[in-house]
Protein backbone atom coordinates (compact mmCIF):
# COMPACT_ATOMS: atom_id res chain seq x y z
CA UNK A 1 0.00 0.00 0.00
CA UNK A 2 1.46 3.22 -1.47
CA UNK A 3 1.12 6.43 1.15
CA UNK A 4 -0.94 8.44 0.52
CA UNK A 5 0.65 11.82 -1.46
CA UNK A 6 0.42 15.34 -0.04
CA UNK A 7 -2.42 17.72 -0.80
CA UNK A 8 -1.70 20.14 -3.58
CA UNK A 9 0.84 17.99 -5.04
CA UNK A 10 0.69 16.58 -8.56
CA UNK A 11 1.04 12.59 -9.18
CA UNK A 12 3.77 12.13 -10.78
CA UNK A 13 2.23 10.47 -13.73
CA UNK A 14 0.69 13.92 -14.53
CA UNK A 15 3.51 16.74 -13.34
CA UNK A 16 4.87 17.13 -16.95
CA UNK A 17 0.91 17.59 -18.38
CA UNK A 18 0.62 20.16 -15.67
CA UNK A 19 3.99 21.89 -16.09
CA UNK A 20 2.98 22.08 -19.51
CA UNK A 21 -0.14 23.62 -18.70
CA UNK A 22 1.18 26.51 -16.32
CA UNK A 23 3.66 27.31 -18.76
CA UNK A 24 1.39 27.22 -21.87
CA UNK A 25 -1.17 29.80 -19.79
CA UNK A 26 1.91 31.66 -18.46
CA UNK A 27 2.94 32.47 -22.02
CA UNK A 28 -0.39 33.48 -23.39
CA UNK A 29 -1.09 35.41 -20.47
CA UNK A 30 2.53 37.58 -20.32
CA UNK A 31 1.80 38.20 -24.02
CA UNK A 32 -1.72 39.39 -23.41
CA UNK A 33 -1.47 41.23 -20.19
CA UNK A 34 2.70 41.46 -19.77
CA UNK A 35 4.50 40.47 -16.79
CA UNK A 36 2.78 42.95 -14.42
CA UNK A 37 -1.00 42.62 -15.37
CA UNK A 38 -0.90 38.68 -15.32
CA UNK A 39 -1.08 37.31 -11.92
CA UNK A 40 -0.34 33.68 -10.77
CA UNK A 41 -3.93 33.08 -10.10
CA UNK A 42 -5.36 33.76 -13.20
CA UNK A 43 -2.39 32.13 -14.71
CA UNK A 44 -3.82 28.89 -12.48
CA UNK A 45 -6.91 29.26 -13.19
CA UNK A 46 -6.54 29.04 -17.20
CA UNK A 47 -4.14 25.99 -16.69
CA UNK A 48 -6.91 24.32 -14.32
CA UNK A 49 -4.53 23.83 -11.56
CA UNK A 50 -3.80 24.95 -7.50
CA UNK A 51 -1.90 28.09 -7.52
CA UNK A 52 0.23 26.33 -5.22
CA UNK A 53 1.64 24.20 -8.14
CA UNK A 54 3.18 27.35 -9.63
CA UNK A 55 5.26 27.92 -6.42
CA UNK A 56 6.34 24.23 -6.37
CA UNK A 57 7.30 23.89 -10.02
CA UNK A 58 8.79 27.35 -10.84
CA UNK A 59 8.88 29.38 -7.72
CA UNK A 60 7.76 33.01 -8.11
CA UNK A 61 6.68 34.55 -11.17
CA UNK A 62 10.17 35.63 -12.34
CA UNK A 63 11.32 32.49 -12.79
CA UNK A 64 7.68 31.24 -14.30
CA UNK A 65 8.57 33.80 -16.84
CA UNK A 66 12.33 32.71 -17.73
CA UNK A 67 11.02 29.33 -17.75
CA UNK A 68 8.34 30.30 -20.69
CA UNK A 69 11.30 31.62 -22.46
CA UNK A 70 13.07 28.25 -22.43
CA UNK A 71 16.46 29.97 -22.18
CA UNK A 72 20.07 28.12 -21.54
CA UNK A 73 20.71 29.88 -18.17
CA UNK A 74 18.48 31.02 -15.89
CA UNK A 75 19.47 35.06 -15.45
CA UNK A 76 17.15 35.54 -12.07
CA UNK A 77 19.75 33.23 -10.23
CA UNK A 78 22.83 34.69 -12.13
CA UNK A 79 21.32 38.29 -11.04
CA UNK A 80 19.91 37.40 -7.73
CA UNK A 81 23.89 36.09 -6.93
CA UNK A 82 25.77 39.48 -7.96
CA UNK A 83 23.10 41.69 -6.72
CA UNK A 84 23.12 39.85 -3.11
CA UNK A 85 26.67 40.95 -2.85
CA UNK A 86 25.71 45.03 -3.01
CA UNK A 87 27.33 47.78 -5.01
CA UNK A 88 31.04 47.41 -4.34
CA UNK A 89 32.81 46.10 -7.56
CA UNK A 90 29.19 45.14 -8.85
CA UNK A 91 29.86 46.43 -12.44
CA UNK A 92 32.73 43.65 -12.24
CA UNK A 93 30.24 40.58 -11.48
CA UNK A 94 27.89 42.00 -13.21
CA UNK A 95 29.74 41.74 -16.72
CA UNK A 96 31.40 38.59 -15.63
CA UNK A 97 28.08 36.34 -14.72
CA UNK A 98 26.47 38.14 -18.00
CA UNK A 99 29.36 37.82 -20.58
CA UNK A 100 30.17 34.42 -18.95
CA UNK A 101 26.43 33.17 -18.86
CA UNK A 102 25.67 34.04 -22.69
CA UNK A 103 28.77 33.44 -24.24
CA UNK A 104 28.77 30.27 -24.76
CA UNK A 105 24.88 30.59 -26.19
CA UNK A 106 25.64 33.24 -28.29
CA UNK A 107 23.03 32.08 -30.98
CA UNK A 108 20.13 31.95 -28.29
CA UNK A 109 20.80 35.31 -27.30
CA UNK A 110 21.12 36.72 -30.51
CA UNK A 111 17.90 34.82 -31.48
CA UNK A 112 15.61 36.30 -28.65
CA UNK A 113 17.11 40.22 -29.17
CA UNK A 114 16.17 39.59 -32.66
CA UNK A 115 12.31 38.57 -31.78
CA UNK A 116 12.51 41.02 -29.27
CA UNK A 117 13.14 44.02 -31.61
CA UNK A 118 11.45 42.93 -34.59
CA UNK A 119 8.28 42.56 -32.72
CA UNK A 120 7.89 46.07 -31.72
CA UNK A 121 6.12 44.30 -28.40
CA UNK A 122 6.75 46.21 -25.76
CA UNK A 123 5.35 43.03 -23.79
CA UNK A 124 8.00 40.98 -25.15
CA UNK A 125 9.59 38.40 -22.97
CA UNK A 126 12.96 39.82 -22.92
CA UNK A 127 11.98 43.54 -22.14
CA UNK A 128 9.89 41.95 -19.09
CA UNK A 129 12.64 40.40 -18.46
CA UNK A 130 15.14 42.95 -17.99
CA UNK A 131 12.31 45.25 -16.60
CA UNK A 132 11.00 43.25 -14.03
CA UNK A 133 13.82 41.33 -13.30
CA UNK A 134 17.14 42.83 -14.08
CA UNK A 135 16.08 46.92 -13.29
CA UNK A 136 14.18 45.34 -10.04
CA UNK A 137 17.16 44.04 -8.45
CA UNK A 138 18.89 46.91 -8.94
CA UNK A 139 16.74 49.40 -7.79
CA UNK A 140 16.22 47.21 -4.72
CA UNK A 141 20.30 47.61 -4.20
CA UNK A 142 21.06 50.64 -5.61
CA UNK A 143 20.80 54.35 -3.46
CA UNK A 144 19.36 57.63 -4.35
CA UNK A 145 16.97 59.31 -6.01
CA UNK A 146 18.08 58.67 -9.21
CA UNK A 147 18.25 54.91 -8.45
CA UNK A 148 15.35 54.20 -11.07
CA UNK A 149 17.00 55.76 -13.75
CA UNK A 150 20.76 54.96 -12.98
CA UNK A 151 19.18 51.14 -13.15
CA UNK A 152 17.58 51.62 -16.33
CA UNK A 153 20.96 52.92 -17.99
CA UNK A 154 22.32 50.42 -16.37
CA UNK A 155 20.21 47.86 -18.20
CA UNK A 156 20.45 49.89 -21.03
CA UNK A 157 24.18 50.08 -21.41
CA UNK A 158 24.24 45.45 -20.89
CA UNK A 159 21.47 44.87 -23.63
CA UNK A 160 23.30 47.27 -26.12
CA UNK A 161 26.70 45.81 -25.34
CA UNK A 162 25.56 42.31 -25.70
CA UNK A 163 23.30 43.58 -28.89
CA UNK A 164 26.69 44.67 -30.67
CA UNK A 165 28.43 41.85 -29.57
CA UNK A 166 25.80 38.95 -29.58
CA UNK A 167 23.22 39.94 -32.50
CA UNK A 168 25.40 42.78 -35.13
CA UNK A 169 28.86 40.94 -33.78
CA UNK A 170 30.80 44.34 -34.88
CA UNK A 171 34.34 43.96 -34.58
CA UNK A 172 36.39 43.88 -32.20
CA UNK A 173 34.18 43.74 -29.24
CA UNK A 174 32.57 40.19 -30.85
CA UNK A 175 35.34 38.59 -29.97
CA UNK A 176 36.89 40.80 -27.29
CA UNK A 177 37.85 38.59 -24.56
CA UNK A 178 35.72 38.86 -21.05
CA UNK A 179 38.80 40.18 -19.24
CA UNK A 180 38.99 43.34 -21.75
CA UNK A 181 35.35 44.07 -21.89
CA UNK A 182 35.30 44.19 -18.01
CA UNK A 183 38.58 45.95 -17.89
CA UNK A 184 37.39 48.17 -20.50
CA UNK A 185 33.03 48.59 -19.51
CA UNK A 186 32.80 48.29 -15.80
CA UNK A 187 34.66 51.54 -14.51
CA UNK A 188 31.68 53.78 -16.58
CA UNK A 189 29.01 51.51 -15.58
CA UNK A 190 30.65 51.13 -11.91
CA UNK A 191 30.07 55.11 -11.80
CA UNK A 192 25.96 54.33 -12.80
CA UNK A 193 25.78 51.64 -9.52
CA UNK A 194 27.87 54.45 -7.10
CA UNK A 195 25.58 57.43 -8.21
Amino acid sequence: MTAPRRRGRPNADTAGDTKQAILDAARTQFAAKGFAGASLRSIAADAVVDASLISHYFGDKARLLVATMQLPVNPVEKIASVVQSGPDGMAERLLRTFLGAWDPHRDAFSTLVRTTLGSGDGQAPMLQLARNVLITSLVGVLEGDDRELRANLIAGQLIGMATMRYVVRVEPLADASIDDVVRLYAPPMQQLIDG
